[in-house]
């Protein structure tokens, strides 16, 4: 990141109560092209931000997901909640894991959530979503000095 720039994202999940003290323990000086933030709790929280695209993504009442997403304290329990109640059987057979499998998600959880973030017509609207999340607010606006910063 001296010479070229790199993005690096990671979850803050329960490893520390904020994101400040966990960035500095993890990177004390970054380099000037490093953008180097941490999703609160998870990056799903950043997928719930928008509210009304995942509820609809999902099939669910937008009223079921939640408001402030940073304060979810598993938000990836919380999307799969929701999934749990969604009106879409393909989604609660992608999303959710199988009876008995030992797994956390089910086998088209991530492809699922892509395919939530790659939909430019119906899907993920980062910049909605930042309203309603700091930290991804913040990341948004590194991205952006990062942008500018290289040719």
């Amino acid at each position: 990141a001296n010479h070229a720039p790199w993005v690096v994202l990671v979850d803050l999940d329960q490893d520390a109560d904020c994101a400040p003290p966990f960035r500095a323990a993890w990177l004390l000086r970054p380099a000037p092209m490093m953008c180097f933030r941490v999703a609160v709790r998870e990056i799903e929280a950043w997928l719930l931000a928008d509210r009304m695209r995942i509820a609809e993504f999902l099939a669910v009442d937008s009223r079921k997901v939640p408001n402030d997403v940073e304060a979810i304290p598993d938000p990836k329990h919380t999307m799969l909640q929701l999934a749990h109640v969604s009106r879409r059987k393909a989604i609660r057979q992608d999303m959710l894991p199988r009876f008995g499998s030992g797994r956390e998600v089910g086998p088209a959880y991530n492809s699922r959530l892509i395919q939530f973030v790659n939909d430019s017509r119906s899907g993920w609207r980062p910049e909605v979503a930042a309203e309603s999340s700091e930290s991804l607010r913040r990341c948004v606006r590194c991205l952006r000095r990062l942008v500018k910063t290289f040719p």
